[in-house]
């Protein structure tokens, strides 16, 4: 049903984007900006239907929307008005359906609007955040080349005080070789397994033995390495109250389910195919 309204709101769009005739400041979301044989129409009801619009209206301004919006507001009361009242099984539950979503997001809505103690948040940081183990960070330089063979040359090369940088920028085939072989700071997970072994076991200034991966053969030098440090309280706040929010909403939820009576059909005795049959809507 929503996909059929927007397509008549695309429509009503499309044919017309003139001004409202007079602007009311006090207007409120009750106020009737449209009478169809008896039904009003509020501005609240074309708010809403501002919002259901497609992504790509979603910048024009509001006065290019206006009249287009009112115009499929008017033609929708019409169409419903045109069936006489007649509901079909599919409508009459497709609407109770919209109703209860939209109730019960607006229920969890009160939920997650309600004020987070700030004890709560700092208790959460401090367990989780400011003493985690955060790991470490690597700044690392590698030379790819295509064979082992030539990957050897390049350790004897290196050992015979060669320039590491220099030589990335003459025989790396990867996309950092014009830079030196410079990859910059990386954590864990950010580098395939054996890249990151190979950069764990080296000291500052070290340069490993060739290593293979996926992509070839890697002589890597280990430039630095640092602790990574424990996140600030207000880089993370968003994040800890989201997750405050979400259990808070979670038991309420749970709770209302604990105090209401509750009957389910026994297993098994609708079959689940059911639920692909759309002849039982017809």
């Amino acid at each position: 049903m929503l996909k059929r309204l927007t397509k008549l709101s695309i429509l009503a769009v499309s044919l017309s984007l003139a001004l409202p005739v007079a602007a009311d400041d006090s207007a409120d979301a009750n106020t009737i900006v449209a009478t169809v044989n008896g039904t009003e129409i509020t501005l609240g009801h074309m708010i809403l239907a501002r919002q259901a619009l497609p992504e790509q209206y979603s910048n024009y301004p509001a006065e290019m929307l206006f009249k287009g919006l009112l115009d499929q507001l008017v033609q929708q009361v019409l169409l419903a008005q045109s069936t006489s009242g007649e509901v079909t099984v599919r409508t009459k539950l497709e609407l109770e359906n919209q109703r209860r979503m939209l109730l019960a997001g607006s229920a969890i809505d009160k939920v997650m609007a309600k004020e987070i103690s700030e004890n709560d948040i700092e208790q959460i940081y401090q367990s989780e955040y400011a003493t985690a183990e955060s790991g470490a960070e690597y700044n690392a330089s590698h030379i790819l080349v295509e064979a082992e063979e030539s990957a050897l040359a390049l350790t004897a090369a290196l050992e015979s005080g060669a320039d590491f940088a220099e030589l990335a920028k003459e025989k790396s085939t990867g996309p950092s070789g014009p830079n030196g072989g410079q990859l910059g700071w990386f954590g864990a997970g950010m580098m395939v397994p054996e890249f990151e072994q190979a950069v764990k076991a080296l000291d500052v200034g070290a340069v490993s033995a060739p290593i293979q991966t996926q992509f070839g053969w890697h002589v890597i030098k280990l430039n630095d390495s640092r602790a990574m440090a424990a996140p600030t309280l207000p880089e993370v706040r968003g994040e800890i109250e989201l997750r405050l929010r979400q259990t808070k909403t979670e038991a309420h939820i749970q709770g209302l389910v604990a105090e209401a009576q509750v009957t389910r059909v026994e297993d098994g005795q609708i079959d689940p195919e059911l639920l692909l049959n759309q002849a039982l809507l017809d």
